[in-house]
């Protein structure tokens, strides 16, 4: 996946796995319980994303239980990282992680998205938690600084979803990742605001 990770990562990595599992007995924070899977769906999914993302102050909305946040966090500590999620249960195990893989560079922030202020703006907002695109600009776009980019995590390529994008968003590429050990299609929607008219380009 042309993803480099040191001794300090990779045990954060399986730390925070180990973590998850031992949580997920209890709070139910992801559906999918098997090791192997897990690895997969979640940890090798999350990482497919890095060679990708563009430099600058990452938000995940939806995070969930951490996911892609807290991999990319790990993998990249120089990089400021928000995780954001309204559930308290998956607020608290965030919080946990956060303190117990002593990760300096991550934020967990307990609210719903739409109701965020966050100054400066973040340059990268990623998210694999909206069903819709178009609800994944209404709601979350207004975190992204005005030349940073939303970064949708979805599996088969959403034609339709494309077409229903408010006017002033576009789809400025999307990427097929290729992930070991998941047999399904992934794509990663980079989406930015449309220039008004007259802006200089």
């Amino acid at each position: 996946m042309q993803v480099a990770l040191d001794e300090v990562a990779s045990a954060r990595l399986i730390a925070y796995l180990a973590l998850l599992a031992k949580w997920n007995r209890t709070y139910n924070l992801t559906a999918i319980r098997e090791d192997a899977r897990m690895v997969s769906h979640h940890l090798l999914d999350s990482l497919a994303v890095l060679p990708h993302l563009p430099q600058g102050r990452l938000l995940d909305v939806g995070s969930g239980a951490g996911l892609p946040g807290i991999p990319l966090a790990i993998a990249q500590p120089e990089r400021r990282v928000t995780v954001l999620d309204s559930n308290h249960k998956k607020g608290a195990f965030l919080r946990q992680a956060v303190a117990e893989l002593e990760l300096k560079n991550v934020a967990v922030v307990l609210a719903r998205v739409e109701d965020l202020v966050t100054t400066p703006r973040h340059d990268v907002v990623i998210s694999r938690a909206f069903s819709d695109l178009a609800d994944f600009v209404d709601l979350a776009g207004h975190c992204a600084a005005e030349t940073g980019v939303l970064i949708a995590m979805k599996g088969v390529h959403p034609h339709d979803e494309v077409s229903r994008l408010p006017a002033h968003w576009r789809v400025e590429k999307a990427v097929s990742l290729a992930v070991p050990r998941l047999e399904a299609a992934r794509h990663l929607l980079f989406l930015r605001r449309v220039p008004p008219a007259g802006a200089a380009a």
